[in-house]
């Protein structure tokens, strides 16, 4: 019997991710496939990693992009870092830091919250106490907070985590490629991101970093980790040590999605990091002034804001679904709110291509007519 293909929809995707990849990106996708240990793809692996090095400004060899969502990315480093018993000290401002608790505890630690309103951040000073009151073996903090909107300052809690002797993990899924995410200059032990977001890539890979200190801690465990597929000792076997070239067969690679992701990092470096963070950060002034036209207000703090996703409070008398069904019927994607904020927030992303004055001022106008009807 034969079916009818089924041809996607074209969409601007300004939720909370995937973002829309540019169309090299995409093309990268069809080169033709090779074997995962091929001469060639084995290249590709090494040049991936030397870009993603530089975008997470360190010099981590162990910095890879998993085959695995951005979540199996942050899994990976839980389960790795942490031994039953551990002591892991979570910093919660929404969903995702909720997220980063529940890893922790399934990978036995003893977990202690530090928590916060949504759409607050916590305060250096806090998170002293806390460090100084019980000296945990890892601190964890989701530094842009997808669920309300809010950037965590890191740098000196990070500085606090090292000086107790803790490692610290940062979730960087929505802030990598789009702002400052300094590994090396911060000192983050081990940090997680994603493939779709401000990279703009598709979605399938996790981006990680490990320095030297959470692989002592991954290398000295008492145990193997109670995963195979995400044990970083059998991982870097296939993606390498140091300056081997041996390779060990672990997995099948995602070829096609890595080929994609060495293409967006490659764009990226040819636009120049920084200046994809000022694009971004050019996109949102021109969103929050041309919401406030509206008589839209975001829901997070002016001082806290992320550039690439902004969190627009509903006005009292609109309705959540409504609004956002009408404006995927016009082409766009928007995301309703988490949680407490659901019903009450817009989630709008504005990340790697979609970061531009044509894009947003399109989203604009299709808020407008909607909000208009």
């Amino acid at each position: 019997m034969q079916l009818p293909s089924i041809d996607p929809p074209d969409r601007l995707l300004t939720g909370p991710g995937p973002s829309n990849p540019d169309p090299r990106v995409l093309e990268a996708m069809a080169k033709p496939m090779v074997g995962h240990l091929d001469p060639y793809f084995l290249e590709v692996m090494d040049r991936t990693m030397t870009m993603l090095r530089s975008l997470y400004r360190t010099n981590n060899h162990h910095t890879i992009p998993m085959s695995g969502t951005g979540t199996a990315g942050l899994e990976a480093i839980m389960l790795n870092l942490i031994e039953p018993g551990d002591h892991a000290l979570i910093g919660v401002i929404g969903y995702f830091g909720q997220r980063l608790q529940e890893m922790a505890m399934r990978a036995g630690a003893t977990v202690r919250v530090i928590e916060v309103p949504f759409g607050e951040v916590i305060q250096p000073d806090t998170m002293a106490a806390a460090i100084a009151e019980q000296p945990p073996s890892l601190v964890a903090l989701v530094h842009a907070e997808t669920s309300t909107g809010a950037e965590q300052p890191l740098a000196d809690i990070a500085r606090m985590a090292r000086e107790a002797g803790a490692l610290m993990v940062i979730d960087c899924v929505t802030s990598l490629g789009g702002i400052a995410v300094e590994i090396d200059v911060w000192g983050i032990d081990a940090a997680g991101s994603c493939s779709q977001k401000c990279i703009g890539a598709p979605p399938g890979l996790g981006p990680v970093t490990f320095g030297p200190r959470a692989m002592e801690k991954v290398r000295s465990r008492a145990a193997a980790p109670p995963t195979w597929y995400l044990d970083l000792n059998l991982l870097f076997q296939y993606w390498g040590e140091g300056e081997s070239k041996a390779r060990a067969f672990h997995h099948t690679a995602p070829v096609s999605s890595i080929y994609a992701f060495h293409e967006a990092l490659r764009l990226i470096h040819e636009e120049g990091v920084e200046a994809r963070w000022e694009r971004h950060r050019r996109a949102h002034a021109q969103f929050v002034e041309g919401i406030a036209e509206l008589g839209l207000s975001l829901f997070t703090p002016v001082e806290h804001r992320l550039p690439m996703l902004n969190v627009i409070e509903i006005p009292d008398g609109v309705d959540d679904a409504p609004v956002r069904a009408a404006l995927l019927a016009r082409g766009i994607e928007v995301a309703p709110g988490f949680g407490p904020l659901s019903g009450k927030t817009w989630r709008v992303g504005l990340m790697g291509t979609n970061a531009t004055d044509e894009r947003v001022g399109r989203l604009l106008e299709g808020l407008k007519e909607v909000l208009g009807r």
